[in-house]
Parts: C-alpha cells; sequence; structure tokens
C-alpha cells in the first residue's frame, strides 16, 4: 500500500462516520455580512463577538504602520523582532487585566503549550477540566511527555468535588487549569471556587479566558468578573482574535511570572514576533474596547434577546437543548451529528452562516449548533435566524421522530 492509500484509507473512514471537514472560502472583512463561496450570509459563527475586526482604527493602525516599518518583524522577541508596537501592547495588556506584566505569543494554541510545558515540571501534577481547549489538553499532555512521568489529570466539567479529590493527592505548585468560558458550552467555569481550592491545596490556578476577555468586566475577563485578584488567578491567558479582533495571544501575570516564561517557553523563544502592524492594530482594538462601552453593551443586549425569544422553539422541539449560557456562545444540542449537519445545511440554504460542531471537537452524541453572536448583529438579523431555525428544525424532525439519527 501506498502512502496516499493510507492516508486515503484514514480519509474515507472519516467520511464514513461524518465526521470530515471542509473549507469554506469567504470573500471581504470579517463581518455578520459574509460573502461566502460567492453566497451572501448572515454570520452567526464568527468569535468577533463586539464586531472590532473591521474597525477603522484597527485598519488606519494597521495601514500605518505596515507602511511605515514593513510587514514581518523579522525575528523573534529575543533576537530582534520586538518592536515598540510589541511592548506597548504588553503594556496595555497588563494595565487592562489588572497585572504587572504580559507576553505575545502569535497564537492561543503556542501561548498554551508555551506555558503550561514552561511552568509543569516533573514533580507538579495538572488538574484541568475535561471540557478544556484542545489546546489547553495538547500541552497537559506535551508537558506529562516531556517530563516522562504521568501527572495530568482530568475532573468532570465544573464539578468541584472531583477537582478537590485530586488535588488532595497533588504536591504543591501543582496547576490547576481552566477556561475562564467554554468554548463550546459557552459557560463559566467556577473560578471563585477554584481559586478557594488553589489556595487551601497550595496549587496555582491557570486560566485560559479567551473566550471571556474583551467581553465581561470591561472588557477584563472572566476573572475580573468574579472579583478575583492576580494572587487568586497567577496565570492568566488571553487572545487577540476573538473580541479584540485582531491575532494572537497573550499571558499576563507578575514579572517573575513573565520573566519565567521568557526563559524557559520554547514557543515564544523560538518563533518569530507578530509583525508591528497586526499589534498596532491590537493596541487600537484595545484602546476602543475600553473606551466604547457600548460594543460590550450591545453584545449582552443580542444574548438577552436571542435567549428569550428562542424560548418558543424550544418548547416546540424539546429534543433539542439551549445549553445554559449567559455569553456570545449559545450552543443548541442536537445530539446526532447528522442532524446537526442537516439543520446547519437548512440555515445555509437561508442565508446564515452557523458551524455544526461534532465529535472530537465535542464528546460523541454531543453534536451541536454552535451560535455565537455579535455586538453588531441586529435583533432584525436574530428574529430572521430564529424563523430560519424554526424551519430547519421542522425540516430535520420530519424525518425522524426525536431527531436522533
Amino acid at each position: 500500500m501506498s502512502f496516499d492509500d493510507f492516508l486515503s484509507q484514514r480519509l474515507e473512514q472519516r467520511k464514513a462516520v461524518g465526521l470530515h471537514r471542509h473549507r469554506r472560502t469567504v470573500k471581504g472583512a470579517a463581518s455578520v455580512h459574509q460573502n461566502v463561496d460567492a453566497q451572501s450570509l448572515v454570520n452567526f459563527c464568527s468569535n468577533d463577538y463586539l464586531g472590532l475586526a473591521g474597525h477603522a482604527q484597527a485598519r488606519q493602525a494597521m495601514s500605518d504602520v505596515a507602511i511605515g516599518e514593513g510587514v514581518g518583524s523579522g525575528a523573534s522577541h529575543l533576537v530582534s523582532g520586538h518592536s515598540r508596537y510589541h511592548q506597548a501592547l504588553e503594556a496595555a495588556l497588563a494595565h487592562t487585566t489588572g497585572r504587572e506584566s504580559a507576553l505575545l505569543f502569535s497564537t492561543g494554541y503556542m501561548a498554551n503549550i508555551g506555558l503550561i510545558t514552561a511552568l509543569a515540571g516533573p514533580s507538579q501534577h495538572i488538574i484541568a477540566d475535561k471540557l478544556n481547549h484542545a489546546s489547553l489538553v495538547d500541552a497537559c499532555q506535551l508537558s506529562c511527555q516531556q517530563n516522562g512521568k504521568k501527572q495530568f489529570f482530568r475532573y468532570r466539567h465544573n464539578d468541584l468535588a472531583h477537582c478537590e479529590a485530586l488535588l488532595k493527592k497533588a504536591p504543591p505548585h501543582s496547576l490547576l487549569v481552566t477556561d475562564g468560558v467554554f468554548s463550546m458550552d459557552g459557560d463559566f467555569a467556577p473560578l471563585r471556587e477554584l481559586a478557594q481550592l488553589a489556595k487551601t491545596y497550595n496549587a496555582i490556578l491557570v486560566v485560559d479566558d479567551a473566550h471571556g476577555f474583551g467581553c465581561v468586566s470591561k472588557g477584563a475577563g472572566s476573572v475580573s468578573a468574579h472579583q478575583l485578584s492576580p494572587e487568586d488567578v497567577p496565570v492568566y491567558m488571553g487572545t487577540l482574535g476573538k473580541a479584540i479582533g485582531s491575532y494572537g495571544a497573550f499571558v499576563a501575570g507578575n514579572k517573575v511570572l513573565i520573566d519565567t516564561l521568557m526563559q524557559f517557553s520554547r514557543p515564544y523563544i523560538y518563533t518569530t514576533a507578530l509583525p508591528p502592524a497586526v499589534a498596532a492594530a491590537s493596541l487600537a482594538n484595545i484602546n476602543t474596547m475600553r473606551a466604547m462601552p457600548e460594543h460590550r453593551q450591545s453584545l449582552n443586549e443580542n444574548i438577552m434577546y436571542f435567549k428569550r425569544h428562542i424560548k418558543p422553539l424550544l418548547a416546540k422541539h424539546p429534543a433539542y437543548q439551549l445549553l445554559p449560557s449567559d455569553t456570545a456562545i449559545q450552543p443548541l444540542l442536537i445530539g446526532c451529528t447528522e442532524a446537526a449537519m442537516k439543520i446547519s445545511q437548512h440555515l445555509h440554504a437561508s442565508g446564515f452562516w452557523v458551524a455544526a460542531i461534532r465529535p472530537p471537537t465535542v464528546p460523541a452524541g454531543t453534536s451541536r449548533l454552535r451560535i455565537t453572536l455579535s455586538a453588531s448583529h441586529t435583533t432584525q438579523q436574530i428574529d430572521a435566524l430564529l424563523r430560519a431555525l424554526q424551519a430547519a428544525c421542522e425540516a430535520v424532525l420530519s424525518h425522524s421522530e426525536d431527531g436522533a439519527c
């Protein structure tokens, strides 16, 4: 068997169970109106929660810096790639999150790999929520392999008793790792209770707030929303490609933490720095986010409006469940992968882009529509989505008594 035949077998196996992925090509700026494969759609699957990806000030900042200073940074931060724009952005991120310092990474995935592998030594355990983002899971597994021993333990989602049972067996300075807002369920981690457990058992609480930063607590994120201090949550990770509408990620903490990451985080040390123009655009959107709270207000109003007006659909179709979430991520649990895909396809034909999320991204039997809301959506667009969703659900359920495969 040739290597191509070997790979083709794997692909056919994935297609056979309805899990084969493919890309769609978009044209134009990221917005709630998207040209997708030459079709105009209203986008309800973007992470541009505050509608800042196409903000005029960010565009101007990126253009000015790219014209004046070029496109690439030319090197890693520790060689010659750390510009004044990176420095200013790190200072703004530290200030926004109430921390002493911040460190930029090229992606959230790299930030999580970099911080977990740098901080988890062979004597420490890593205690992590079962539904953490894939980047955190991979980071924890890589750290375990790196240290050559079993040290990674997962507790049931938001199950404080299970978490405590694992912490009781952990040595001092073990890492307690959680999302702030869970990317597929949209719910908050019980950060106040987790912080207390970390304090009780001398663990270090690490929060990935990719989907909370910029959206809650005046933009400062879920840690601030829970009124926790930097001492309660020593390690804070956020991304710039979601609510901030740009690209990249960061870790914020005290100066000792940031210096430790600069010395030991391989993804930071050995990666070319973000383009200065991207850093300038991020800084512009950070300033906009802080100066214009109406973006968050519009987002919150849209979240409440959607949750209120989807209730008749849920009452009519009890086979489908809206997971409890007060964030921009509103997951409609379908269960069956085939049904989720068909509803998504119906919506697409009606002019709405809503992603169907399938295993292995979510556990088997929990395929869903991941409906994400933006500050830029109008109530008219939400109403139209709900009408199309009603029709799509009825079309799929007409071929199945309970919507199951």
